[in-house]
């Protein structure tokens, strides 16, 4: 039975030794294997809690329904 485990306690112990000897990199590499699994979990968690995403911004400026006048008292001198 314990042939059974060995390879999980081993692992363990590998990443408890780096998590002392480069806590640095060991914790990048746990925060990078975290977000790709969040890009996938998140979103359906926010729609089933009643999240909606915002309107989108215009693009463009509505422009007046009516004719154009020309500025006047801004010339230069």
């Amino acid at each position: 039975m314990a042939s059974i485990t060995a390879p999980f306690r081993n692992s363990y112990r590998y990443f408890q030794r780096q998590a002392h000897e480069n806590p640095v990199i060991f914790y990048s590499v746990i925060i990078g294997a975290i977000g790709p699994i969040m890009a996938v979990t998140i979103p359906p968690i926010r729609e089933s809690m009643g999240y909606k995403p915002a309107e989108m911004i215009p693009a463009t400026y509505p422009l007046p329904n009516r004719p154009r006048r020309s500025t006047t008292g801004y010339e230069d001198p």
